[in-house]
């Protein structure tokens, strides 16, 4: 069961420019710069209350970040979804009939194992499920 939006991913192409921005526009600093070197992105994450927003900038040019800028440019990328069983949630959502673009949990930013299901099958919405590693 998913227990809350965990945070909005955006797709950006400089990450000291989308820092200074996104501080400026939430009033607090980034808590946390964290390269996923197995995804090719460097994150950068803010939060206000219980809200986070997790920028992310292509560190490779074979990178999903980079490869989504070339498409769509710089924007929202993702939303993601706190649950806590990942492994029950990919199993109900697949028994009704998502489509998976990693059928097995990864290391992801923030201390999560995270999958993503495919925007075919979620009205063109990258969605990401993430639990906390524990």
């Amino acid at each position: 069961m998913v227990n809350k939006i965990e945070h909005i991913g955006i797709a950006v192409k400089n990450m000291e420019d989308a820092n200074i921005l996104f501080e400026k526009l939430l009033g607090v600093p980034s808590y946390k710069e964290e390269e996923v070197e197995s995804e090719g992105v460097l994150t950068s994450f803010f939060q206000t209350g219980t809200n986070k927003i997790e920028l992310l900038m292509a560190t490779n040019p074979e990178s999903p970040i980079a490869k989504f800028l070339e498409k769509k440019g710089e924007g929202i990328h993702h939303i993601a979804f706190d649950v806590e069983d990942i492994h029950v949630e990919i199993e109900r959502l697949k028994n009704e009939g998502f489509v998976l673009i990693n059928e097995a949990p990864k290391k992801g930013a923030d201390n999560k194992l995270v999958v993503f299901l495919h925007p075919k099958n979620t009205n063109g919405v990258l969605v990401e499920l993430c639990q906390e590693i524990k």
